[in-house]
């Protein structure tokens, strides 16, 4: 469900996105609120979900996690069961950061980040190939990052 923002309310995401240590009177100051109204409109983001978390985005890199894979994955039947089994089972595992169902001859899409080449397969040997549901898995393993954001395109909202 779609909720309608103001473009204040667009404003105070964009800056959140940007930098979510900011204070709450310094996000009215940028806005152009005082610090209650504005407070009371972070809060409404928040309850209403469409501010999911507030975390830190860490670099994996210089946390020694060096290799990024996208693993493409189709699994041996469709039925309701299987697919709950396989998601609950991916969403145990810390190293798969994003899961998504996608159209076409793959059933789902992995990012999955590990510190280098040998974790990456002893973690494809000793999670994914032992899970019974997956029929066939595909790896691509990312060579460099261009581009590694979390920020929505929330100007595409104003208009």
């Amino acid at each position: 469900m779609q909720i309608d923002l103001s473009k204040t309310d667009i404003k105070i995401l964009q800056l959140l996105q940007e930098n979510i240590s900011l204070s709450t009177t310094d996000i009215a100051q940028k806005v152009g609120l005082s610090q209650s109204p504005c407070w009371r409109r972070i809060n409404r983001l928040e309850q209403s979900g469409i501010i999911k978390n507030r975390v830190a985005v860490l670099d994996h890199f210089k946390l020694g996690m060096e290799v990024v894979v996208f693993v493409s994955v189709s699994l041996t039947a469709h039925g309701r069961q299987n697919l709950e089994n396989f998601e609950k089972e991916i969403r145990k595992l810390p190293e798969v950061l994003e899961c998504y169902t996608v159209t076409g001859q793959m059933d789902y899409f992995l990012k999955i980040i590990t510190k280098d080449i040998q974790h990456y397969e002893a973690f494809i040997r000793n999670q994914l190939m032992t899970m019974p549901m997956i029929r066939e898995m595909h790896s691509t393993i990312a060579v460099t990052e261009i581009k590694d954001t979390r920020q929505l395109p929330l100007e595409t909202q104003l208009s």
